[in-house]
């Protein structure tokens, strides 16, 4: 079940700031948020965000928002580049192809997301202006190439020396350019945001008399899928052991289906793993998820053409 995936580093002090960036409010959601809802409107749902820095409030604030988290324990000696390695080395073998951001670029399109996944180029950067921005786009083929660097230039110098050309993709999008390091550029960032475009949003449910799946479980299911463990699957989300295994049972129930194998005990303890059913589930869903997304952005284009920018 490989598919993309998006790598948000938000480990850093905001030292600049003087504030949590990620964090701060952006309309009526948070930074953090806004780069999150960015990667869902562009159909990606397995999104990996590397904490460090004020790791338990980040987590416990994105903890709804279905997303991975890592932590970088070691954020306050290391930089960037490192946080990045965590990300991609969890990546590697789970995805064929990583969009990476830092977490204080939070107005880039999810248009200029599906542009550059388009192209088939193996790495990508998005250019506005003549200035080259985020998120980068990294086929998987190219990972051990960058973690394999050592690392003194930082992920840019990596990308350099991985072998492989950067493909700059000219965009009119100055989102991928808007960062967040000082207060001059959050108060840039707010005015930005005010004059950006109204954009359709959805969420997919299934429901029988009341929902059971959702883009939360279908996370779930996948880390599951991947770690062969609820617990460490929870851990990975933020949600609690007991509430995995509530909404587990729930959806088995309304699907009549078992979708989780569980053995207990033995040396290498307890294991979890999907049915083929679980399996075939997941993977019709996620087809179903892509296809009506598509579909609703071509709709919204039809409806809406013009009409808030009249």
């Amino acid at each position: 079940m490989m598919q993309t995936g998006a790598l948000i580093v938000a480990a850093g002090k905001s030292s600049r700031m003087g504030d949590f960036k990620p964090m701060l409010q952006l309309g009526s959601i948070s930074i953090a948020q806004r780069v999150i809802n960015n990667f869902r409107q562009a159909g990606i749902s397995k999104i990996v965000v590397v904490t460090g820095y004020n790791a338990d409030a980040l987590e416990r604030h994105l903890a709804s928002n279905h997303v991975i988290f890592l932590r970088n324990d070691d954020y306050e000696t290391t930089h960037m580049f490192d946080s990045v390695r965590i990300g991609l080395e969890y990546l590697k073998d789970k995805v064929d192809t990583v969009l990476f951001t830092p977490v204080d670029v939070p107005l880039f399109t999810a248009h200029t997301v599906t542009q550059m996944l388009s192209l088939g180029q193996p790495l990508v950067t998005p250019v506005c202006n003549g200035t080259p921005g985020h998120p980068i786009l990294i086929r998987s083929s190219l990972i051990e190439s960058i973690l394999s660097n050592d690392g003194n230039t930082g992920l840019k110098g990596a990308v350099e020396h991985c072998g492989t050309p950067m493909y700059c993709l000219n965009v009119e999008d100055p989102g991928i350019i808007h960062d967040t390091d000082t207060p001059e550029d959050y108060a840039e960032l707010l005015r930005a945001h005010n004059q950006s475009l109204i954009r359709s949003e959805i969420q997919i449910q299934l429901a029988r008399e009341k929902v059971f799946f959702d883009e939360q479980l279908y996370s779930l299911l996948t880390l599951i899928h991947e770690t062969g463990s609820v617990r460490d699957a929870c851990e990975r989300m933020h949600i609690s052991y007991s509430t995995s295994w509530n909404l587990i049972h729930t959806l088995e129930s309304q699907l009549h289906e078992p979708l989780i194998i569980r053995s207990q005990g033995g040396v290498k303890g307890s294991h979890s793993e999907l049915t083929p059913y679980g399996e075939e589930f997941l993977k019709r869903y996620a087809r179903f998820s892509e296809e009506t997304r598509t579909c609703s952005e071509a709709i919204f284009e039809k409806c809406f053409r013009g009409f808030f920018n009249a």
